[in-house]
């Protein structure tokens, strides 16, 4: 098929890539504009832009995809089919008429849960054991269309945001091959999706990441695995930010079988946020439901470390409060 190519990041990188390898023609490549990075200010262009780059087709960068003159761009190329996949920018219902076949996104959760911005995060953070890959029929809402497509895979037990990403982003990938040809043929029957199972997640933001120990360790514990690696959970030790990377959820009763052989406090005499529990290579907090065992930090201005590491260099004790 003759495809124009909608997409910015990595994840969208991945689907642009298997397209490509089997053998279809990309016509265009639309992304967003380059922006400047770091303190330097220099431009990064996306990864969408590098693989098109790298295959010799051409990139569109327009900064509002909606304005007259860049939908008559689009018109210029023949396309039989739009393929989209995390661009950052909503199409007009204009846009979506230009192919003969519409447009399809490739969306990383089984829809009609999670639409929106951050499906794969916000699937680990709200503690989900499975999650996928959606085709679906763009529409002129948000993630509404009709589904063509879907395929589910389990969330492991320590998955992370970053592992999860990258298993999605592959899968993505084999899906709209598989999705492309079928389309063509009109062998996918569209189902429109079930309103009333519809859930929301927005865009990810750092203060997202802000622990409150009220919660239950398992909340906390899976709010670290979601935003790992971007935008991290934190708290606050000594007025300085403490990122949690890694950590565990411990009962009652394994809280107290690991009380047996080290130094703690008595449950009784702890809040919400305490150091109550330190070994060798962790420290336990309190938190609103059970105890969060912590693995592995970053102190700010500081590199990642495991616990073990980070105990040689920083003195802890039990009872400091972390807020």
């Amino acid at each position: 098929m003759k495809i124009v190519f909608m997409g910015t990041p990595d994840f969208a990188r991945s689907a642009l890539e298997k397209i490509i390898e089997a053998g279809h023609e990309v016509l265009l490549v639309v992304t967003q504009p380059d922006k400047p990075k770091g303190r330097s200010g220099e431009l990064q262009i996306s990864d969408v832009k590098a693989c098109a780059l790298e295959h010799d087709i051409p990139v569109f960068q327009p900064v509002r995809i909606k304005l007259p003159e860049n939908v008559a761009e689009l018109k210029k190329y023949d396309a039989d089919i739009y393929v989209v996949a995390a661009f950052g920018q909503i199409l007009s219902q204009e846009i979506l008429d230009i192919p003969r076949f519409g447009c399809v996104n490739i969306h990383a959760s089984i829809l009609p849960e999670y639409r929106g911005a951050a499906p794969i995060q916000q699937a680990i953070i709200d503690g989900k054991k499975t999650t996928g890959v959606t085709i679906m029929q763009m529409a002129a809402g948000m993630d509404t269309g009709d589904i063509l497509l879907q395929r589910e895979i389990p969330i492991s037990e320590d998955e992370t945001g970053g592992g999860l990403f990258d298993k999605l982003a592959a899968l993505g990938g084999e899906l709209i091959v598989e999705a492309l040809p079928k389309i063509e043929k009109g062998e996918l029957v569209p189902v429109p999706q079930d309103e009333e199972r519809a859930t929301k997640c927005g865009k990810l933001s750092k203060d997202m990441g802000r622990i409150d120990f009220e919660w239950d360790a398992e909340e906390i514990r899976n709010l670290v695995r979601g935003l790992n690696p971007w935008p991290s959970a934190f708290t606050y030790l000594g007025g300085k930010m403490l990122k949690i990377w890694q950590a565990r959820t411990l009962s009652e009763i394994d809280f107290k079988r690991l009380c047996q052989d080290h130094e703690y406090t008595d449950a009784k005499e702890s809040e919400t946020g305490m150091i109550v529990l330190l070994t060798k290579d962790s420290f336990v907090v309190r938190c609103g439901s059970d105890y969060l065992q912590i693995l592995e930090v970053q102190l700010e201005g500081k590199k990642r470390m495991d616990v073990r590491s980070f105990l040689l260099g920083n003195k802890l004790e039990i009872g400091t409060i972390l807020k």
